[in-house]
């Protein structure tokens, strides 16, 4: 098991953001968590990476990639994360370096030292997401969906077991997304793991996985019904807007909208 969480409560200081999370990753598992803004998606791949501490003192699991984070020192964490890939919304490229520098970067700051491995490394990775031909562009002379695949290349230089991304799709237009999230698909086919946060629904339908969701400070695998949860009464706006707008229904809906309001204002036995 690469992630073990059993009743895990989650804090942002001292407001409880989730709890008792039961979350688990294996090798070469797809795994998407859903939930609206400010219901814990981020908060939770954060504690993955240590990036927000858990609470060692309650009486819960907490193990990623065979460590207890819960009692993890803080100098044990790099050695962590160098086990990892952790992908960006903003894909956090160095702007002043190419793409070969950017890559190099990460190598030369992670252990590697052999100048020719790391040149064979950066070839590899590139080729994996096509950008071979991209090697010496600056990050601004690159598009959006290119500097993801850039940051996506440089998530898996040093073999991961399990990559975290956090809406890895969210600047992206519909088409790029898409080639984004088949990327990290065909990724997990490899037996990396991919978690990933997303507001982005359609795209579970076409790309298939493990679904969470976050909602009321709880997270819960709906993985058979979360096309019931996206038409559900309860589903917030946000998600549905979204749907619309991935699916092409927007502006139709948009246009239609006040001829539905009319309607429901209609008073009963009024048709005609």
């Amino acid at each position: 098991m690469l992630i073990d969480y059993e009743n895990v409560n989650i804090y942002q200081g001292d407001s409880k953001i989730l709890e008792n999370v039961c979350f688990h990753a294996d090798e070469g598992e797809f795994i998407y968590i859903i939930g609206r803004v400010g219901s814990g998606k981020s908060s939770l791949l954060k504690t993955f990476y240590c990036e927000l501490d858990l609470d060692p003192d309650e009486n819960s699991k907490a193990e990623v990639l065979g460590r207890d984070i819960k009692t993890l020192r803080i100098k044990e964490v790099p050695a962590l994360r160098r086990e990892m890939g952790i992908i960006f919304q903003d894909f956090q490229l160095l702007h002043d370096r190419t793409v070969r520098r950017n890559l190099r970067f990460v190598l030369r700051a992670t252990g590697w030292e052999d100048e020719d491995e790391i040149s064979e490394r950066i070839t590899d990775v590139l080729r994996e997401v096509g950008m071979e031909d991209k090697i010496d562009r600056m990050p601004h002379e690159l598009s959006g969906g290119e500097q993801q695949r850039i940051a996506i290349a440089r998530s898996i230089l040093n073999h991961p077991k399990i990559i975290l991304a956090d809406e890895p799709t969210g600047n992206l237009d519909p088409e790029t997304a898409g080639n984004i999230v088949r990327l990290l698909k065909d990724i997990s086919k490899t037996g990396t793991a991919v978690v990933m946060t997303t507001h982005n629904l359609p795209l579970l339908s076409k790309y298939p996985g493990i679904v969470y969701r976050c909602l009321d400070g709880h997270i819960n695998d709906v993985t058979d019904e979360f096309t019931k949860v996206q038409i559900n009464e309860g589903i917030d706006d946000e998600y549905i807007r979204e749907s619309k707008l991935f699916s092409g229904t927007e502006n139709e809906n948009e246009d239609n909208a006040d001829t539905d309001k009319a309607d429901k204002d209609k008073p009963e036995g009024n048709e005609n």
